[in-house]
């Protein structure tokens, strides 16, 4: 972690949102960017569509249980955190980089994107 980035635990998250990110967005095979984070999904560690929960599962257990997400300070709509974690999945294992923005006039954090680092 860089020096200048302070680790600190996701603002409640215990109620962490997902929103549709995963099914829209980055296990989409059909999204125009999406995709390609869809492939490595499914190449690295078997994840796609059909079992998001396992991605989905992981991301909110990380989010709860981890105190190392990286506060990376107010971008002018909310107040931005990256999250990493290793997720062991029947295909493989990867390192999996979430990013997180508390929005202004919110206090939970709502998943923006991940992906495989």
């Amino acid at each position: 972690m860089h020096e200048y980035l302070r680790a600190v635990r996701l603002p409640n998250a215990e109620r962490a949102d997902l929103g549709d990110k995963l099914e829209q967005y980055v296990l989409n095979p059909n999204h125009r960017h999406g995709r390609h984070k869809a492939r490595v999904f499914e190449s690295v560690l078997g994840i796609t569509l059909v079992n998001r929960e396992i991605l989905a599962n992981a991301i909110l257990t990380a989010a709860r249980n981890s105190d190392e997400a990286e506060a990376r300070g107010d971008n002018g709509h909310g107040e931005l955190y990256v999250l990493r974690f290793p997720l062991q999945a029947a295909a493989g294992a990867a390192t999996i980089l979430t990013a997180w923005i508390v929005r202004h006039g919110e206090d939970f954090p709502r998943l923006t994107t991940c992906y495989i680092l």
